[in-house]
Formats: C-alpha cells, sequence, structure tokens
C-alpha cells in the first residue's frame, strides 16, 4: 500500500447519513505528521468533530481511507508483516490514540486515581503499583496530586478536563485527539487547560485539536485546517491563514470570529 511518510494518511475520507442526504464528511484528505500540532476550526455543523471521531473509528467512515503506521484502518482486516491477513484490533489502535472529550467523560463512582489506573491496570496488565506511581507523576504534572483521593463531582470543571488529558497520557499514546476541550468550561478555567496542551505540543506530542480558542490555533498550531460543510477548504500555516485568508468561506468565519 502506498504510504505519504506521515503518520496518519487521510484520503478522500466521507462520512454520509440518510443515505448520502446528509454529507458530515464530503472528502477529506490530509497528512498528519509526526510532532504535528493541528488546529481543526470551522463553523458549527462542518464535520470538524466527525472528523476527529473518524481518526480513532468511533465514527465509521461511509468511504475513503485512514493509514495509521501503515495500516488502513478504516479495513476490518489487514495484512500484517508476515503476509498474514488479520483482523483489525480496535481497542489496540484506540491505545495508540489518546482523546480528550468536550465532557470529561470521567467515572463519577471512582475517585481521580482510579480514573486513572483503570484503564493502564486492565488494557496494558500493568500492576496496581506501577500504574498508582504513574498516575500519581502525572497529576503532580497539572498540580493536582493532592487530589488524587477526590472524586469528580468534588474538581472543577478545569480540574476535571486536566485529569481528562493526564489519563489518556497514562495510556502513552502516540498522538492525542482534542475535541473541543474547552468549549464546556467557564472562561476563566479554559487557560489553565490550554496550558496543559501548550506543554504537550512544545513536548512534541502529536495532536489533532478541534477548537474554538483562536489563540491557541494561531500561537500553538503549526498547521491550521478550515472546515466547512464537510470538507477541508484551505490548510497551512496557522499565522498566514489568520493574516492571508484565501477562501471567502474562511474569510467570513474568521471576520465573525475574531
Amino acid at each position: 500500500m502506498e504510504t505519504r511518510g506521515s503518520m496518519i494518511q487521510v484520503t478522500d475520507l466521507k462520512k454520509h447519513y440518510k443515505g448520502g442526504a446528509i454529507k458530515a464528511l464530503d472528502g477529506v484528505t490530509v497528512d498528519i505528521n509526526k510532532g504535528d500540532v493541528i488546529a481543526v476550526i470551522g463553523p458549527s455543523g462542518s464535520g470538524k468533530s466527525t472528523f476527529l471521531r473518524s481518526l480513532n473509528l468511533l465514527e465509521e467512515p461511509t468511504g475513503g481511507s485512514i493509514i495509521f503506521k501503515g495500516i488502513d484502518i478504516t479495513r476490518k482486516k489487514y495484512k500484517n508483516e508476515e503476509g498474514k491477513t488479520v483482523k483489525l484490533d480496535i481497542d489496540k489502535l484506540r491505545q495508540k490514540m489518546g482523546m480528550v472529550f468536550q465532557h470529561f467523560n470521567l467515572f463519577p463512582h471512582m475517585t481521580i486515581l482510579d480514573n486513572m489506573t483503570l484503564a493502564p491496570m486492565k488494557v496494558k496488565g500493568i500492576s496496581k503499583a506501577d500504574a498508582e506511581k504513574k498516575a500519581l507523576e502525572l497529576l503532580d504534572r497539572v498540580g493536582l496530586k493532592d487530589r488524587a483521593d477526590a472524586y469528580p463531582i468534588q474538581l472543577s470543571g478545569g480540574q476535571k478536563q486536566r485529569v481528562a488529558i493526564v489519563r489518556a497520557l497514562a495510556m502513552e499514546p502516540e498522538v492525542m485527539l482534542f475535541d473541543e476541550p474547552t468549549s464546556a468550561l467557564d472562561p476563566e478555567m479554559v487557560g489553565e487547560v490550554l496550558d496543559v496542551m501548550k506543554e504537550l505540543a512544545e513536548e512534541g506530542m502529536t495532536m489533532v485539536v478541534v477548537t474554538h480558542e483562536m489563540g491557541f490555533a494561531r500561537e500553538v498550531g503549526n498547521r491550521l485546517l478550515f472546515m466547512a460543510d464537510g470538507r477541508l477548504l484551505e490548510q497551512g500555516d496557522p499565522k498566514e491563514l489568520f493574516d492571508h485568508p484565501q477562501n471567502p468561506r474562511l474569510q467570513d468565519f474568521l471576520s465573525k470570529v475574531l
């Protein structure tokens, strides 16, 4: 299979509903390289979240391909290095792609520490002691080590989202997908979450971020994707696109949000 040397290659990705009457994604092609911090912007209903959720198959595409590390993950089976046809292990794939949602998705009946250690122990088979050590290091990194025994309801939105980010990191993913991670937060809490994301970007984490935070998209991202009507209408250097947008739809969008 022809690969373009990038971590994820998306080619002609389509997602249709109602027999094709609604085209949530209408032929999106983009490469995601190791170390890219890609901000995806666009009006409501543009297909941004559908695109992001397709990358780890939370949305099943109608057509096109997503090649992740040489394997087309849109196919249920693929040929391994020995040439044998094997079934795609979707759970194994998702371990390599950390996902952070708008609404945190923490388990309410579990402490923060238990939220952090559940997947590494269950999925990766890591011992409780090792999982807790790693979890506490990660919580410390975002200033929440002292809240390890608290429950999600006792944390602010910003704290919950910081936990959600390090919970995804506990699985040691190769790429992090963020679906509007600050949209559900009170304005004064947005900064603390963006700061954690900036740190990750500086450390070289590959990130795809669907966001309404134009400052983040401009300053932190190394690439900007602008989507509308299920299509990728413009992509490139964020500062260039913000200062000199070519597409009329992008010009119109920026005039409303900046």
